[in-house]
């Protein structure tokens, strides 16, 4: 008699959703601040850092896929594939993990250290097929911002002028994924929150301006915050240009590549 498991239709297996995140906002989370960070601070350490960082975000979603899937559907090729993306990211990561306590020691590890427990709950979020909400978003923003800290500090730089451009990133990241998702909600004709948006955003622009006063940042960076500020209102305002879910992420990217170039441009420019 015929095994009636060759008669079970196969799943087709998306390999690219398995090996890249969905969330295309989440590259610029990635990359920002380490592209900031090793244009004002290169090290070699620090280029290790970054590798490792590159490493442990891109193992993310092949272990949210592999952890969903252990405890649903249970699709053993798509679990294999995920499994084996996870151990070439791991390798990676921990390549450049390896490189940069040997070259640069172990202090430069503290930032990470300190956004450990917010990394493990948004695994947690991943498994329980919670990673859009608001929170998870929030958590990986501050969790992926602190290798600018890192590399930073692994340059030679010092805390305060690590610590600053972390609070810098984060003030760029949490107020565009509040942004981000009350446009999204205003396109889709629901309610959104304005006052939040604004708050947020002006949040950033005092905070920046704190930060430059005390000689930590760049003036042209509260100055591209009120920028950011400015477009959060007028993404809002009734007169806006109405815009699909992508066009807003392509937006997104743009004003993070400005704000990336503010804060190299304040740096050498001493401003």
């Amino acid at each position: 008699m015929p095994d009636s498991s060759t008669f079970r239709p196969q799943i087709k297996i998306d390999r690219r959703q398995i090996a890249l995140p969905s969330e295309h906002g989440s590259w610029g989370f990635l990359f920002e601040p380490i592209v900031a960070s090793l244009a004002i601070g290169f090290s070699l350490p620090g280029a290790m850092i970054a590798v490792m960082t590159i490493g442990g975000f891109l193992a993310r979603q092949p272990l949210k896929v592999l952890i969903i899937d252990r405890t649903g559907q249970r699709n053993a090729e798509r679990a294999r594939v995920a499994a084996a993306f996870i151990a070439v990211y791991v390798s990676i990561a921990l390549f450049g993990f390896s490189w940069a306590i040997y070259l640069g020691g172990l202090l430069p590890f503290v930032p990470f250290l300190s956004v450990l427990p917010l990394a493990c709950i948004q695994i947690y979020f991943d498994g329980s097929r919670k990673s859009r909400g608001l929170l998870p978003e929030i958590f990986g923003a501050i969790t992926i911002s602190s290798s600018s800290a890192a590399i930073l500090l692994a340059a030679g730089s010092g805390w305060p002028p690590a610590l600053s451009l972390w609070a810098v990133m984060i003030s760029r990241l949490i107020p565009s994924i509040i942004y981000v998702r009350n446009r999204l909600k205003l396109e889709k004709g629901k309610s959104f929150s304005f006052l939040a948006v604004v708050l947020t955003n002006s949040a950033a622009v005092i905070i920046t301006a704190v930060l430059a006063y005390n000689g930590v940042a760049s003036a042209l960076v509260p100055v591209m915050m009120v920028l950011l500020l400015a477009r959060a209102i007028a993404g809002l305002s009734p007169n806006r240009r109405k815009l699909k879910a992508m066009k807003i992420g392509i937006l997104e990217v743009v004003y993070g590549t400005l704000t990336v170039a503010a804060i190299i441009a304040g740096h050498y420019a001493a401003i």
